[in-house]
């Protein structure tokens, strides 16, 4: 096995990780930088990312109005600390990429033009056609490749981290190329690897994202934070796993049940189709249950109606929303009505991380979705998630570097490395019959998609944890079929889900013991806000039986809870 040794290294290629590395390299060239991914940076999911990026940049606008937008769309479970920090450097952000390279829409006046987008007060979504994630990225890793002190591992799978007297010393992975496993000795690691979207069966997450990054922490001893909280983007394309971006409604588009009545009215008379997404996704659930829905091959669903605003519009500013609802949903938006229905899109928690993106062992950060810092808390703006990236990931490389500056190598223990590849090889790969993966996620999928979705309650979550738990058990017999070394992928697919097994657990627990409803987290047998009692984080820690869950306080600055109307 070889050894590598890196000041800073940084797991995930997408905006956060490329924006942190970015961080580190500049602020001092002598680091040495690695950036592991187990994709080429720009097939990493940020370039999926259609409809914008929030930053107070016009003059109607300002951050305590951003501040307060994003407050009341995490249903008061944000920390207000961090998003007061957060609103303050997105503009920073969007001018730097602008500097950079990045080819925002202009408006008459040739300056960075800005759309609707929902549960904001005022226009303030910076963007770049429906496309604006996949220009982030490219303009991202393009001024990644000036830095010569960072140096890339592409089509690698990290397995687990090392940890030494809550000191982070390295890390183990897998080149996917060979199959061959190495160790990589660092200072300091940053974990970017975004959401795990991939724990449902209708989500609008790549295949990658399988949670990689949530589970090596929490295997690690490192908690994460609410992870109850998974938010329902509206407007998925039924079937297709595919986002017809919010920007379609922030550009003036309508929901309309099989009555060809905008209902948002009756659930979110002020905003209407631009309330939260947890708001807007339960309307379209409830209006779906009470037999409004169209029929369609896919189940029930509610027609998304752009056809009013016409073919310059659309083709100027929505291009891909035109080009996906032609291709996978057989329809013409400039005539027909678009298909949509809720589907699995963010997860609001990730691990737990404070203002600075520290965790709780010294050395390790985290920043993006994978990230629980908490800007978020129940319920994510639209938009927010990529200002996030570049925020918080410009913090975590600057933070990381200064760990990587102040402190030296630490002795790796020599029985973690040999237990991890002892369990990878020995234990998965070798074994010679036993049960396909694929059967194993799918009864994951659909235990989370039945018992764990936009309505939940006690006894279905009861039964999702007590599953989850049986297939933790079942995959101690999973079956590799094949046995090849290069660019194995049954082999990398068997350890996906062995994360996102974990995953689901702390989803599931958390969403279990959190008896309220909050933003995403919608419980129908505690259809109420409990301010008094679950005002807090969900903390949950593995353990060797069931999880450990713990509850910490919300930072409170400026905005008491109030009840959440749009």
């Amino acid at each position: 096995m070889d050894r590598f040794e890196y000041d800073i290294l940084i797991i995930g290629a997408g905006a956060a990780g490329l924006r942190a590395a970015i961080e580190a390299a500049s602020y001092n060239p002598k680091l040495r930088v690695a950036v592991i991914s187990k994709v080429y940076p720009m097939r990493s999911h940020t370039v999926s990312a259609e409809g914008g990026t929030a930053a107070v940049l016009k003059e109607y606008d300002n951050f305590d109005l951003h501040a307060w937008d994003t407050v009341k769309g995490s249903d008061f479970l944000a920390d207000q600390n961090a998003v007061e920090l957060f609103v303050k450097l997105c503009p920073k952000e969007i001018i730097q990429l602008e500097h950079w390279g990045c080819l925002w829409n202009r408006d008459k006046k040739g300056k960075i033009d800005v759309r609707a987008f929902g549960g904001m007060s005022v226009k303030r979504t910076v963007y770049a056609a429906d496309k604006t994630g996949f220009y982030i990225l490219h303009t991202l890793f393009q001024r990644s490749l000036l830095y010569e002190n960072i140096e890339r591992f592409d089509e690698w799978f990290v397995t687990s981290l090392i940890i030494e007297n809550n000191r982070f010393c390295g890390l183990t992975a897998i080149n996917i190329k060979d199959g061959s496993f190495h160790i990589f000795k660092g200072k300091s690691v940053i974990i970017a690897t975004g959401g795990a979207g991939q724990i449902y069966a209708f989500t609008t997450n790549a295949t990658i994202n399988t949670g990689d990054g949530y589970a090596i922490a929490y295997r690690a001893g490192i908690p994460l934070k609410d992870m109850e909280f998974v938010q329902f983007h509206p407007t998925g394309i039924p079937g297709k796993g595919l986002l017809i971006t919010e920007a379609a409604r922030g550009e003036g588009g309508y929901l309309l049940n099989n009555e060809y009545e905008r209902f948002m009215k009756r659930y979110a008379p002020e905003k209407m189709e631009l309330a939260a997404r947890d708001v807007v996704s339960r309307a379209m659930y409830f209006e779906i249950l009470k037999g409004k829905g169209f029929k369609g091959p896919y189940g029930d669903y509610i027609g998304l109606d752009i056809r009013h605003l016409g073919s310059k519009v659309i083709e100027e500013k929505l291009p891909t929303v035109k080009e996906m609802a032609e291709k996978f949903a057989g329809v013409d938006p400039l005539k027909e009505l678009i298909p949509v229905r809720p589907v699995v899109h963010y997860f609001m928690g990730g691990v737990h991380v404070n203002i600075n993106t520290e965790s709780p062992v010294a050395g390790v950060f985290s920043a993006g979705e994978a990230a629980c810092i908490s800007i978020n808390g129940a319920n994510r703006l639209g938009s927010n998630s990529l200002s996030e990236c570049l925020v918080f990931g410009a913090i975590a490389g600057r933070n990381a570097a200064i760990f990587a500056s102040e402190h030296d190598f630490c002795n790796l223990p020599q029985e973690s490395i040999i237990k991890e590849e002892k369990r990878i090889f020995e234990g998965i790969l070798k074994r010679e019959r036993g049960i396909p993966q694929a059967e194993i996620k799918y009864e994951l999928k659909r235990v989370m998609d039945e018992k764990v979705g936009i309505i939940r309650n006690e006894e279905g979550l009861l039964e999702a944890c007590s599953k989850i738990i049986k297939l933790k058990e079942k995959f101690k017999n999973v079956s590799v079929e094949d046995k090849s070394n290069i660019y194995n992928t049954d082999f990398i697919n068997v350890l996906e889900l062995d994360f996102m097994l974990d995953v689901a657990e702390a989803v599931a627990f958390s969403a279990l013991y959190r008896r309220e409803t909050r933003g995403a987290h919608y419980r129908n047998d505690y259809p109420n806000r409990n301010d008094e009692k679950y005002l807090a984080h969900t903390l949950i820690y593995k353990t060797n039986g069931e999880p450990r869950i713990e509850y910490l306080p919300v930072v409170i600055t400026r905005w008491k809870p109030v009840e959440r109307k749009y």
